[in-house]
């Protein structure tokens, strides 16, 4: 039998209103949960913007990127960094806020865009639960320095403590120091252990002569393991650190209680959702740059400051040659802004639906970016201050990481005068820094477990609160031991490493070429009242693709087994390491095999179902839902298309008048009649 065009159409009009039956049931049965389970928003409007500010800059602005900024070129580096911002980095953030804000939902509800994509929403939520856990260990870190700068001199300023070593130098002699003041020596890769005793006399005892000469013949082969106060501090006193992470010794309470301390902070601020952060966000955001302002009108004044701050903004052209610095510039820009991780889409999510998104995403990223090169300032004007005290070169006194913020810093600010009020404001701002960039983390993983299951845990909100901080707080309990740096080494060193630059590209992929660039631009034009500019769409389409397969291809080759500074990791943590990068990737395929086999038809009509955005995509509340389907329709051109729309149109029509206008009847009839001509 042959079937007629018309027959064709008459079954797809039939599917369409099972569809609108199946659909307009749900809604009903939605509706009946009751108010207690819609989710909340902003209620301020520097809210959102506050609020992602403080989530992308983080801890890396501070003890990251002034050293690779050295290191690649000084202000040769900000030629790639901005290059890349503008073809990555804010392409990225615009995506990732737009589609978080047209939905109002989470990492993982948001999928609802691509069904066959939804795991990489549980690959960016896996990712912030990985990081929450070691990144509160850092804020813990910064607790225990705030903590112990309040007394007149700091500890790690002067040796002479029960933690210190016979090779330990103090600020105050490091510039002067001598052979004879110390013990522990390597010559020719032999240790050799040895006292000298200093004599005044000018006649030696003949039975040292022979030797002094002998010492003076050597001394060219002899290095002095000279070990700064503030670095034993760090190593011996406050980590305790064991020979490697075989051995992990034993838990150590004093950052145990204030790891403790740093989740109680997270829950305070988030077990009541994003009406209090915003709140908190209002002073968290600006502190840290007003602290960071302070520092730097001390840091300007000091001397040898002017050297640590040309050093490292005058630029070095040649370095611009070097493959490395380019991608170095790229992996910074996609770790500094804050795409894949999920906060940027969650964050979105609470905004209204016409909230001017386009704006803050261009405002946001040049603010991450302005901060890291403020940073560089402030923290390179103290470290050449440090290196005049010294007597020695800035290049010999900087480093990155804990490194700088844990040791190097430190040691300078135990130079200034009043210095417990430096160090206060510098950990001060420290912790605040790193509890902005944990409230985004946490959030995420908040909510993406409430938009999954709304109708169980979204009036339980301080419940599942405590539940994963308690979670969290648990898991991180081996990186508060004496051997706890050698795990959170290799966490940081694998989780995101290779990740993120893959689900950013999936997701690229699925806006740009699945859903659609013309769709996602209506979408964006449905809520700000235009359309962005087409620099957009030629990013997300193929520029923005390209530079995430550079930037991962980079980071792969780059990829070396994880060090903590000279110890290796044997194998097992190596493979730890790769089993931890390849977790949050596991999800999307193995989340596609199980949706496509939950559909029905052949392989090929399930995939294209399921590439389709769900029949419940779109704006969350009625009013927004409902010019979004008008808009959808009156671009439609198929019979059972317009046929569909119209039908879906009146029915949420009809529940939107009826639930705000119950006794006006011709409220409905006129709005009917305006959709119903609407094409």
């Amino acid at each position: 039998m042959t079937t007629t065009g018309e027959e064709v159409e008459k079954r797809k009009m039939k599917g369409d209103m099972e569809l609108v039956s199946s659909s307009d049931s749900t809604s009903e049965s939605s509706s009946d949960l009751g108010k207690e389970n819609q989710r909340e928003g902003w209620k301020g409007k520097l809210d959102f913007l506050l609020t992602c500010v403080g989530y992308a800059v983080g801890l890396g602005n501070i003890w990251r990127f002034p050293y690779l900024c050295y290191r690649s070129g000084g202000g040769a580096f900000f030629v790639p960094y901005v290059t890349f911002l503008f073809l990555c980095g804010m392409p990225l953030f615009f995506m990732e806020v737009s589609y978080g804000q047209f939905a109002s939902l989470s990492p993982i509800a948001v999928w609802k865009i691509c069904p066959l994509f939804k795991g990489v929403g549980i690959g960016m939520v896996i990712v912030s639960a990985i990081v929450c856990i070691y990144y509160n260990v850092i804020v813990a870190w910064t607790i225990y320095y705030l903590f112990v700068s309040f007394q007149a001199v700091l500890p790690w300023s002067e040796c002479g403590n029960s933690w210190n070593t016979e090779y330990c130098v103090d600020g105050s002699h490091l510039a002067n120091t001598t052979m004879t003041n110390y013990t522990g020596y390597e010559m020719n890769n032999s240790s050799v252990i040895f006292s000298l005793i200093n004599h005044t006399t000018t006649e030696l005892p003949s039975n040292l002569s022979q030797g002094l000469y002998n010492f003076t013949e050597a001394a060219s082969n002899i290095s002095i393991h000279k070990v700064t106060a503030s670095e034993e501090y760090w190593h011996r006193h406050v980590l305790e650190i064991t020979d490697g992470i075989e051995n992990l010794g034993t838990i150590r309470w004093q950052l145990l209680l204030c790891l403790i301390a740093a989740w109680i902070f997270v829950f305070l601020c988030l077990f009541k959702g994003v009406d209090i952060l915003g709140k908190v966000m209002h002073f968290a955001a600006p502190f840290p740059y007003l602290v960071l302002l302070v520092l730097l009108v001390r840091g300007v004044t000091l001397p040898g400051a002017i050297d640590g701050i040309k050093f490292y903004l005058v630029p070095r052209w040649e370095k611009l040659a070097e493959f490395k610095v380019w991608g170095d510039a790229a992996l910074q820009i996609f770790y500094s802004v804050g795409m894949a991780w999920g906060g940027i889409i969650t964050m979105a999510s609470y905004n209204r639906f016409n909230h001017n998104i386009y704006r803050d995403a261009m405002i946001v990223p040049i603010i991450n970016c302005s901060t890291s090169i403020f940073a560089g300032c402030v923290i390179f004007s103290v470290l050449g201050f440090m290196a005049h005290e010294a007597g020695s070169t800035v290049a010999e006194v900087v480093t990155e990481g804990p490194g700088l913020t844990f040791v190097a810093y430190p040691e300078a600010v135990a130079k200034l005068p009043i210095s417990p009020l430096w160090s206060v404001l510098f950990f001060l701002m420290l912790f605040t820094i790193g509890l902005d960039s944990q409230f985004g983390m946490f959030e995420t993983c908040l909510s993406a477990f409430m938009d999954e299951y709304p109708q169980y845990l979204r009036d339980k909100r301080v419940l599942v609160s405590a539940v994963v901080c308690v979670f969290e707080f648990l898991v991180g309990i081996p990186l508060v031991t004496q051997g706890g740096i050698y795990i959170l080494q290799i966490m940081d060193w694998y989780c995101a490493c290779f990740s993120l630059m893959l689900i950013s590209l999936a997701e690229c992929i699925v806006i740009a070429w699945i859903y659609g660039c013309d769709r996602f631009y209506e979408d964006i034009e449905l809520m700000i009242g235009y359309k962005p500019c087409f620099w957009w769409k030629i990013c997300w389409k193929y520029i923005t693709p390209a530079t995430i397969l550079f930037v991962w291809v980079f980071s792969v080759t780059q990829l070396a087994p994880v060090t903590y500074g000279d110890v290796v990791y044997p194998d097992w943590a190596i493979v730890f390491g790769w089993v931890l990068g390849f977790v949050s990737l596991i999800p999307i395929p193995v989340v596609m095999v199980i949706q496509i086999m939950n559909e029905e038809g052949s392989l090929l009509e399930r995939v294209k179902k399921l590439v389709k955005p769900a029949a419940d995509w779109g704006p969350s509340t009625p009013e927004d839902r409902e010019l979004y389907l008008q808009s959808r329709c009156s671009k439609s051109s198929s019979k059972s298309s317009k046929y569909f729309c119209k039908n879906t149109l009146t029915k949420h029509t009809y529940r939107m008048v009826k639930e705000k206008y119950p006794t006006t009847i011709n409220a409905f009839s006129s709005l009917q009649t305006a959709v119903l001509n609407s094409e």
